[in-house]
């Protein structure tokens, strides 16, 4: 079973994060796409960011209806900050019958020779590489573990979609309606 692992903090999840999965699952380098949620990006700090398993509570609202998709709490109980390479040798350890791969923007791309321990991923995993506004030329080799997808060019960020939720508008068809009527039953990002 080939896994792509599609991490985030998802704060919230949105149209863009949901784009991008179906069209990663939909280039036949996976079988199935688990979302990640991080608790803290090593290179985030974001005081907006929702508890975990609000987050979480989210993503799994937003996939219900994917059989193909599968939410993650791995991180939640891994020291933090949480780095890359440390998420997949456990997954790796605990899901030996499973095949993950890396799905990334091109941006992460780019500075994937800073992530701590990038060549230990390169080793043995495979990157599923999404296009992002901005990409630049990555500093390190490609190889024959590095696929392109060809994905839609989305510019949707999670601060703008809170941001409309604080000023009073609306962030219809730029979330599922299930995260829309989450947000709005639980109050958050007011």
């Amino acid at each position: 079973m080939r896994v792509g692992l599609f991490f985030g903090s998802f704060n919230p999840i949105h149209m863009g994060h949901m784009i991008i999965a179906q069209t990663v699952l939909d280039s036949g380098h996976i079988d199935e796409l688990w979302f990640v949620i991080s608790p803290q990006n090593p290179f985030k700090k974001n005081k907006n960011l929702l508890h975990e398993f609000d987050r979480l509570d989210m993503v799994d609202a937003a996939i219900s209806e994917n059989s193909k998709f599968r939410t993650s709490d791995i991180e939640f109980n891994l020291p933090k900050p949480s780095y890359t390479a440390h998420t997949l040798a456990v997954l790796s350890e605990k899901h030996p019958e499973k095949e993950f791969s890396l799905i990334i923007g091109g941006d992460n791309l780019a500075s994937f020779h800073k992530w701590k321990n990038y060549q230990t991923i390169l080793d043995h995993h495979e990157l599923l590489v999404y296009p992002r506004p901005a990409d630049q030329k990555p500093k390190i080799e490609i190889t024959d573990r590095i696929h392109f997808v060809e994905a839609p060019l989305l510019d949707i960020s999670a601060t703008f979609i809170r941001s409309n939720i604080k000023n009073g508008h609306s962030i219809k068809y730029l979330v599922p309606t299930e995260v829309e009527d989450f947000i709005a039953r639980k109050k958050f990002y007011q």
